[in-house]
């Protein structure tokens, strides 16, 4: 099988979707890859490291004469690749199939077999493959440091001759797997670290990782399949702004992970709690490309309002891409080697393999999973 990894926009994706390491793991499922030239310089990656490692690196026009059964990507594009894709080519990459419709829709008409890494099942078979939780981890990760680089104070306690400096209070709303990572990073370095999540079973998490864990009373809270918390109801909503903002208005730093997959991001501080907030403190949104859980985030930018900063992130893994490419090589690695029993020659798409089903999108011209 001829497996084409094409370079990504590089001016909104710094991430790549293969390392040399992960190029050979592939080869030896009986693959012929075929790379972008320059597709890990910007991160000091050689085109040579991928030749050593049994890659042939080219134009992006000659591997598309290839034409290439499988194509693996972080992102995915309205772009020549696509638009000169042989029909029933193999797509695998974030699709984002709730805000993109119409490159879903471009899949189907082609005739493509694509596939979301976001749908990965979270399934013990499928863990190696979850590439949400590798790039959330890193997620959480890069937002407190960020956020202990833009705050006007120190992360930690400190004695000093000159007095005691009181530690940071950091605040991290949604404790999932980028909150999780939030709140373990920002105890090592030295925060007064407090949490809250719809779901009273991830107490006990937050406590293990020695933080505190804010209660609210929302009744009974609805999860996925997936584990993710469901939309709350407007009686909910008001209960949890009330438990929560307490702990907003001794903050630091606040840093806001909820999502509900396929859905605008729920609205969590709103205008009237921003004013209660301590001027000098800092917001970290991580969900504002799904619409934000801070009434008035703007994309990568920073908002002052109240005196309060508030920081829209997106695509957070990618500010320490070499690492996020690392992992999300080895995700395409692992979902690729669970449906194809260790040969590419046998990739086929098989609706009653569970990840198959499941992460399916578009395949002869159908859609899947409400793609």
């Amino acid at each position: 099988m001829k497996v084409y990894i094409p370079k990504e926009d590089s001016l909104y994706e710094p991430r790549i979707a293969m390392v040399p390491q992960t190029v050979e793991k592939l080869k030896q499922l009986n693959a012929d890859i075929y790379v972008d030239k320059g597709l890990g310089k910007h991160l000091d990656i050689s085109d040579d490291a991928f030749t050593k490692a049994g890659a042939m690196v080219v134009e992006t026009a000659n591997a598309l004469k290839q034409s290439p059964d499988m194509v693996l990507r972080v992102m995915a594009y309205e772009d020549n690749v696509l638009a000169n894709l042989k029909p029933k080519a193999i797509h695998i990459s974030f699709l984002n199939p709730y805000k993109h419709p119409q490159i879903v829709a471009t899949m189907q008409q082609r005739h493509i077999s694509a596939f979301s890494m976001e749908l990965i099942p979270r399934i013990s078979r499928a863990q190696a493959a979850d590439a949400l939780t590798s790039q959330s981890n890193l997620a959480g990760y890069y937002a407190v440091i960020l956020a202990a680089q833009r705050l006007n104070k120190v992360f930690p306690m400190m004695s000093t001759a000159a007095g005691t400096i009181a530690p940071a209070n950091v605040f991290v709303i949604g404790v999932g797997v980028a909150g999780l990572q939030a709140i373990a990073t920002a105890k090592r370095l030295g925060a007064r670290v407090f949490a809250f999540d719809t779901r009273p079973e991830v107490e006990e998490q937050v406590k293990s990782l020695g933080a505190r864990f804010v209660k609210a009373s929302l009744g009974k809270v609805a999860a996925n399949a997936e584990g993710y918390a469901e939309a709350l109801t407007d009686e909910q909503i008001a209960l949890q702004r009330q438990a929560m903002l307490k702990a907003c208005n001794q903050a630091d730093v606040i840093i806001t992970t909820a999502l509900v997959l396929g859905k605008k991001a729920p609205l969590i501080i709103t205008d009237d709690m921003l004013k209660t907030i301590r001027p000098g403190s800092l917001i970290i949104d991580l969900a504002a490309e799904a619409g934000g859980n801070v009434e008035g985030v703007k994309i990568e930018e920073e908002v002052v309002k109240y005196g309060v900063r508030i920081l829209g992130l997106t695509r957070t893994a990618g500010c320490v891409a070499k690492d996020a490419s690392e992992l999300y090589a080895n995700n395409l690695y692992h979902l690729i080697s669970l449906v194809c029993d260790n040969d590419l020659k046998q990739f086929t798409i098989d609706h009653s393999n569970e990840i198959i089903s499941r992460t399916l999108l578009t395949h002869a011209g159908q859609r899947f999973n409400n793609g």
